[in-house]
């Protein structure tokens, strides 16, 4: 393949505008907010998690304390008829009256009984409320660093976005004055070699696979016509000669 030789000096400059694409790249998907983000969000869904535990159990002795306070209801209603049934003097058999006195007696100490579970509940209930509250405000916080980290990361993003659309405006105006059967050439040898497609060659070394060339290859490059593309021995790539050849 023969090119004119400033064209393969163009190649360079693409290549050059190449590695910088793929520079941005790797910046883009190395940010550090990324793994900042990443593990913030795996917080958030712990917390999220203990949360809804949280409102569950709340929600659960919601119910558990008013079935509780209900029975409470219950038996200080019965314990208040049995009084008032006492008290009016309906009940005249000291039998009678013995088994009224004894239920009234025994429907105090339930009442006593079910009030403590009442109280139990509430506590639990009340610390279910706590806890709530507590991670309420620990996932408002973690979000609001992933709100954080997320802004810094799409600043980041727009950023190099901006870098990757002026290097890509520049690359295409270069590659556009190159012949199109050497610009394919390149884009296939980067495509196998890492991303790099076109070396320019330094004195007896190749910039692209940093191997000296052998005094016969590189005697072979020395006598090749100026628009001859050459391509290095060790790596295949394409082989800029320049000012700095040393031919």
């Amino acid at each position: 393949m023969n090119a004119a030789p400033a064209d393969q000096i163009r190649l360079l400059d693409v290549q050059d505008i190449d590695v910088r694409l793929q520079q941005l790249a790797h910046k883009r998907r190395s940010l550090p907010e990324h793994a900042e983000i990443d593990s913030l969000t795996k917080d958030l869904t712990q917390l999220r998690d203990l949360l809804v535990a949280a409102q569950t159990e709340e929600s659960d002795t919601a119910r558990e304390q008013t079935k509780a306070e209900q029975d409470v209801d219950q038996v200080r209603q019965r314990a208040a008829r049995d009084q008032q049934r006492l008290d009016s003097g309906a009940v005249t058999s000291p039998k009678d009256l013995e088994n009224l006195q004894r239920e009234i007696a025994s429907l105090a100490k339930r009442q006593g009984d079910l009030e403590d579970i009442v109280l139990e509940i509430m506590e639990r209930r009340e610390s279910a409320q706590e806890r709530g509250a507590e991670l309420t405000e620990r996932v408002s916080s973690v979000q609001s660093k992933i709100d954080d980290a997320t802004a810094r990361r799409d600043a980041a993003f727009e950023e190099i976005d901006a870098e990757v659309a002026s290097a890509t405006k520049e690359r295409e105006v270069i590659s556009g004055v190159i012949p199109a059967d050497l610009l394919k050439l390149y884009d296939k040898l980067r495509a196998q070699q890492g991303g790099v497609g076109a070396a320019k060659l330094y004195q007896r070394t190749c910039q692209g696979c940093r191997q000296e060339l052998s005094i016969t290859d590189y005697n072979e490059v020395r006598a090749a016509a100026p628009d001859t593309v050459v391509r290095c021995e060790n790596c295949r790539r394409i082989l800029v000669r320049t000012s700095e050849s040393g031919l």
